[in-house]
């Protein structure tokens, strides 16, 4: 039987796109995702819950990011989970998850707040595969 990781989210920006050029030109973007969601507990208070996530792009989606992309900015996401392991300077075990993402829509108007366009990037390059260890600087090789 076939497997499926994917992963769809909208929400908002939790702070500016985090940037690293690489060897090669490889561009890499990466920052948090916060979606929210709102329900009411036993006693009818409204209770909100925000989930955060670590987003990851490569490439032209990771340039388009780093041009467009702002603290706030509201964006559907479509990707996969990976989790990444490796061992901190003290020794102990070190763990995150992150959404690689291959599709990214913004949502609303454009940044400088002229019209009400949705831009829209595919990227169908797969992002570099890990090599060695990885290091706390959140570097995937």
């Amino acid at each position: 039987m076939a497997s499926v990781n994917k992963v769809i989210l909208i929400g908002n920006l939790g702070k500016d796109p985090e940037i690293r050029h690489l060897e090669g030109g490889v561009t890499k973007v990466s920052f948090p995702l916060a979606t929210s969601e709102t329900y009411k507990d036993k006693s009818g208070n409204k209770i909100e819950h925000t989930e955060w996530h670590n987003i990851i792009l490569w490439r032209g989606l990771a340039e388009v990011a780093e041009k467009f992309l702002k603290k706030g900015n509201a964006v559907y996401i479509e990707g996969k989970i990976k989790t990444r392991a490796w061992d901190d300077k003290e020794g102990n075990k070190r763990y995150s998850t992150e959404i690689i993402a291959d599709e990214l829509t913004m949502l609303g108007g454009k940044p400088s707040g002229e019209g009400n366009a949705q831009h829209t990037a595919v990227s169908s390059e797969p992002a570099p595969q890990p090599t060695s260890g990885n290091t706390t600087d959140d570097l995937p090789f």
